[in-house]
C-alpha cells in the first residue's frame, strides 16, 4: 500500500534532522583534527588524504548499491571538506592571534544587503558571532572607518571573474597603510527587483552600480531604450526603488537584499556568466600573524626600473624559488606618465626563511617594494578524483 504523501514528507523530514545531527557531530570532530595538528604541528590541508576520502566513499556507495551518482557525493563531501578546513582554519588563527573583541565593528560597501555587507558577514561570523556593521557610501570610507579605528575590519571586493579587477580598490591599496588580513569568496546571484507584479517590456529605468552594470550588461543590451541610474551600492539602488515605488523602474542586486526592503524578483540569472564570483580581502590596522600550517597568501606592491627585461627578471626570481605567483595586475602611478605599479600576490608567507630569501633578492630588482599584507585565504580548491 502506498503512502500517504504527508506520511512520506514526515519520513524525509526525519531523515534531514539525523543528517543535521551527523553534520554537526563530524564538524565538531573539526576541533579535535585541528588540535591534534596544533601539536604535530603537520599542514592543516592534506589533499591526497581527501583524494582517498571521496574515492573510498564512492566505492563504499557503489558496493553498498545506494544508487548515488559519483558526482553527487563528491559535491556533497567537497563542500563537507570545505567547512571542516575553514573550521580547522579559524582554530589555529584564533590561537595564535589576540582574541577579537566582543563587539566587532566591521566597515563595507553599501547598506545591510549589499553583496558586501553579506561577504562581510559571511566572513566574520566564523570567528564571532557578535559584530556590528557599518555601511560606507564608498571604498575610501571603509579605509579611513578602518584606518581611524571606527571599524576593527573593512570588507573590499577586488576582482570579479566577470568584471575583472577593481581598480578603484587597487588603487587605494596604494596609499594605504592597513594590512590585508584575509580573503574570501562570495557568489554573486543578480537578478531584476521590482516592487510589484510587472513585466519586463514595462522597465524602462534600471538602478545599480556600476560594477553590477558592467557584469549584466549582455542582459541589459537585451531589453528596448532602458536608462541607466548608477547608484552608490547595489543596496542603495534596492532603497531608492522601494522608496520610489513606481511600476516602471527595477533594481539589480541579490534576492536575499531584495527581501530586507521589500522588493520581488522579476528575473533571476542575469550575469554574463553564469559563474560569477567575487573576491573580497579584508583590511585590518594591524598585521595578523598567519599559522604555518595554514595555505597563506601575499600581496605585494612593486615597481621596476624602466628597462628592457626588468619585470621579467623581478618575476623569475619566484621561479627560482619555487614560489607560485597567482595574481599580477598592473596600474599607473599618479603623477608619472607611462609607469606602472605591480601587484603581486604570491602563495607564501613571508615568516618562512625561502620567501623571505626571495623578497631580499627582488629588492635587487625593484625601485619600490611594499608588503601589503600575508593572509590565510578562505578560497579553499576542491580536490578532483
Amino acid at each position: 500500500m502506498a503512502l500517504e504523501l504527508s506520511e512520506i514528507r514526515q519520513q524525509i523530514t526525519q531523515l534531514d534532522r539525523n543528517l543535521l545531527k551527523l553534520l554537526s557531530e563530524r564538524h565538531r570532530l573539526a576541533f579535535d583534527v585541528a588540535r591534534s595538528k596544533e601539536i604535530t604541528q603537520k599542514a592543516l590541508r592534506d589533499t591526497e588524504r581527501e583524494q582517498q576520502i571521496l574515492k573510498e566513499l564512492i566505492q563504499f556507495a557503489e558496493n553498498e548499491n545506494y544508487q548515488l551518482e559519483p558526482q553527487y557525493i563528491t559535491s556533497i563531501f567537497q563542500k563537507i571538506i570545505e567547512d571542516s578546513v575553514l573550521t580547522q582554519q579559524v582554530y589555529l588563527q584564533n590561537r595564535l592571534n589576540e582574541q577579537r573583541s566582543q563587539n566587532l565593528h566591521i566597515a563595507f560597501l553599501g547598506k545591510r544587503g549589499s553583496y558586501s555587507n553579506l561577504a562581510a558577514r559571511n566572513y566574520v561570523a566564523r570567528y564571532q558571532k557578535q559584530f556590528i556593521e557599518l555601511g560606507c557610501q564608498s571604498f575610501e570610507q571603509v579605509f579611513e572607518k578602518v584606518k581611524n579605528a571606527e571599524a576593527d575590519v573593512g570588507i573590499l571586493p577586488l576582482e570579479n571573474t566577470t568584471s575583472g579587477a577593481i581598480n578603484e580598490v587597487y588603487d587605494l591599496l596604494q596609499h594605504t597603510d592597513l594590512s590585508l588580513v584575509g580573503e574570501l569568496a562570495y557568489p554573486i546571484k543578480h537578478c531584476v527587483l521590482v516592487n510589484d507584479a510587472t513585466n519586463l517590456s514595462q522597465i524602462d529605468t534600471l538602478y545599480s552600480h556600476p560594477q553590477v552594470i558592467q557584469q549584466c550588461s549582455q542582459f541589459i543590451h537585451s531589453l528596448d531604450r532602458v536608462h541607466i541610474e548608477y547608484c552608490e551600492s547595489s543596496s542603495h539602488a534596492m532603497q531608492l526603488v522601494s522608496s520610489l515605488n513606481k511600476p516602471n523602474i527595477a533594481a539589480l542586486g541579490n534576492e536575499d537584499g531584495g527581501k530586507l526592503y521589500g522588493l520581488s524578483v522579476l528575473k533571476t540569472n542575469i550575469a554574463n556568466q553564469e559563474n560569477n564570483i567575487t573576491r573580497f580581502i579584508v583590511v585590518s590596522r594591524e598585521a595578523h600573524e598567519v599559522s604555518p600550517q595554514i595555505h597563506t597568501k601575499t600581496l605585494l606592491l612593486m615597481t621596476t626600473p624602466q628597462q628592457a627585461g626588468s619585470l621579467a627578471d623581478a618575476l623569475f626570481i619566484f621561479k627560482k624559488y619555487q614560489i607560485n605567483m597567482t595574481k599580477l595586475e598592473s596600474r599607473p602611478i599618479y603623477g608619472k606618465p607611462w609607469e606602472e605599479m605591480f601587484y603581486l600576490e604570491i602563495e607564501a608567507n613571508i615568516h618562512h626563511p625561502n620567501t623571505q630569501d626571495a623578497l631580499e633578492e627582488l629588492k635587487n630588482h625593484s625601485n619600490y617594494l611594499k608588503i601589503l599584507g600575508c593572509y590565510p585565504s578562505e578560497i579553499v580548491k576542491p580536490v578532483n578524483i
